[in-house]
């Protein structure tokens, strides 16, 4: 779910909360940009700042123009805030899609695009969810692991599924990447170091 702080904007906040159960994002209030500075989590990366003087935010390295509704044109129906709060958060979510690091590979989301340099392989829903899964963590995950979280199949089903994608992704980064070490084996499971 998405973020979205309120500083130093009241009136704004008491009309969101009232409706909060039917906004598809969380709303924090700060009573002002200091403690909203002091507050800010830098592991939180899909958030909204609205601000009556959010320019002034961008002072702060940690905050980019596109995380910033600066309302200066008021008034606005709430219909319309709403929907530009929402376009507002669809792009920061397609921007945040656009470029996910793995190592020294860049994944797109949005292109499904895996790249490196200037090469760029085109990656199947699966074979992302299995790159996503393997890096999230950096544990080993067995087969019956894969199968269930990727998968959905129970652990005890008697399939290849999870090998043969393995392999198959395994190989197109190694025929492209000329990397044989993305994906690696150990007797406990599948992993990216």
């Amino acid at each position: 779910m998405h973020n979205v702080f309120i500083i130093n904007f009241n009136p704004l906040y008491e009309i969101l909360d009232e409706i909060k159960e039917n906004l598809s994002f969380k709303i924090i209030k700060f009573e002002n940009e200091e403690e909203f500075k002091k507050n800010l989590d830098l592991d939180i990366i899909d958030y909204l700042v609205i601000s009556k003087t959010g320019h002034k935010l961008l002072l702060n390295e940690n905050i980019t123009g596109k995380n910033i509704l600066d309302f200066n044109d008021l008034p606005l129906s709430l219909k319309k805030l709403l929907e530009v709060i929402n376009i507002k958060l669809i792009k920061l979510k397609f921007d945040q899609q656009s470029k996910i690091i793995i190592r020294d590979y860049e994944l797109n989301l949005n292109s499904k695009f895996f790249s490196k340099g200037n090469l760029n392989l085109r990656l199947t829903e699966k074979e992302i969810e299995i790159i996503l899964y393997l890096n999230n963590t950096k544990i080993k995950h067995d087969v019956a692991d894969l199968q269930k979280n990727i998968w959905g199949y129970s652990a005890n089903m008697e399939t290849h599924t999870v090998e043969t994608h393995i392999y198959r992704l395994r190989k197109k980064i190694s025929d492209l990447f000329k990397d044989e070490t993305f994906i690696l084996s150990h007797k406990n499971g599948y992993f990216i170091d």
